[in-house]
């Protein structure tokens, strides 16, 4: 049973930075394509930034330039380092593998909130 557990959030005012980790369980983390997503209230939960086995990345249009998006293999971890952000930024991040049919059990993911 994979476990993923977000961290990293908080309260930030626009054209701040916060850095999200991921913690993921198991030994198969190493060969996954792995994403961080969003979900914003009453809205669908999207994927804004994915990294593949070897380093290669993709971000969504709205976080492209701002967002940066690394991995750990050594320690199990995702990184998602995210600069300039804005209040439509403001959503509950979750990391999991990609594509999202793959995905595994959903971990608590941790709240971003973008305010002045």
């Amino acid at each position: 049973q994979v476990q993923l557990v977000e961290s990293g959030g908080g309260l930030v005012q626009p054209g701040g930075s916060l850095r999200l980790s991921c913690a993921v369980s198991g030994s198969i983390f190493r060969i996954n394509g792995m994403g961080w997503y969003r979900q914003a209230p009453g809205k669908q939960r999207d994927l804004v930034a994915a990294i593949g086995s070897g380093g290669s990345t993709n971000y969504a249009d709205s976080v492209k330039g701002r967002f940066t998006i690394s991995r750990d293999n050594a320690k199990n971890a995702v990184y998602l380092q995210m600069n300039s952000l804005k209040p439509e930024d403001t959503a509950v991040y979750y990391c999991n593998r990609v594509p999202v049919s793959l995905a595994w059990s959903w971990g608590q993911g941790t709240q971003v909130t973008v305010s002045s």
